[in-house]
């Protein structure tokens, strides 16, 4: 279900193209932006460097250095979600993050990384065994459970990031017909600073669960 977007491409989802616009904008933005640091940073400048320093302290905070390697996975989804998601605040253009295929697409990709690495650190069988738990007879239960716990992360981060979005989209639009002269400034403010928290809680989820499939074994070896 999308409304709202201006801009359309004959046999291509509002979704999709809201997500190329806006990757055309950021690339953009990064390339002129990169062009012209400077040494002694202006406002801009500044913000940003305090936001890359912020990612950068709670992924070695959450992993030690080892964390900094994460550091274009996290930051990529902090700006594609952040920036999908003010798109809504832009009279004519819709969230791509209001849309299940996006915010599916970006859960599948942080269920595949974490369990990328857990395997990569721990091997495949080392790996798989903890979802058996550390009592043996309790195995058959457990990973069963485990294993159903963990693809629920794909529907949770999913259905979080959309659910809240769309939420947003939803109640401005229904208030704005009832009140349309109050709603504008109050919706914006909504949508505002429930872009920032659901950025936040998506990327400090990817980063726990990095984090708990790189240690847990370390800690059950222990």
């Amino acid at each position: 279900m999308e409304h709202g977007s201006i801009i359309k491409i004959v046999g291509i989802p509002d979704h999709v193209t809201m997500t190329w616009l806006m990757m055309a904008v950021v690339l953009t933005f990064a390339y002129i932006f990169g062009k012209n640091l400077k040494k002694f940073p202006d406002k801009v400048q500044y913000v940003l460097e305090s936001l890359t320093s912020f990612i950068v302290y709670t992924l070695e905070d959450a992993m030690g250095s080892y964390g900094r390697k994460f550091f274009p996975l996290i930051a990529g989804l902090a700006v594609f979600i952040l920036c999908g998601n003010l798109m809504g605040l832009i009279p004519g253009l819709t969230q791509p993050t209001a849309n299940l295929n996006t915010t599916l697409a970006l859960a599948i990709i942080s269920f595949l990384v974490y369990n990328y690495e857990g395997i990569k650190k721990h091997g495949f069988v080392n790996y798989i065994k903890h979802f058996a738990g550390p009592v043996t007879w309790m195995a058959p239960i457990m990973f069963p459970i485990e294993i159903v716990s963990h693809l629920s992360r794909i529907l949770s981060l999913s259905f979080r990031l959309f659910g809240n979005m769309f939420g947003d989209e939803m109640v401005v639009l229904v208030a704005l017909m009832l009140v349309p002269f109050f709603v504008p400034v109050a919706g914006e403010f909504i949508v505002f600073a429930n872009s920032f928290l659901q950025t936040f809680i998506f990327c400090i989820l990817t980063v726990v669960y990095i984090a708990t499939a790189i240690e847990e074994h370390e800690e059950e070896h222990a």
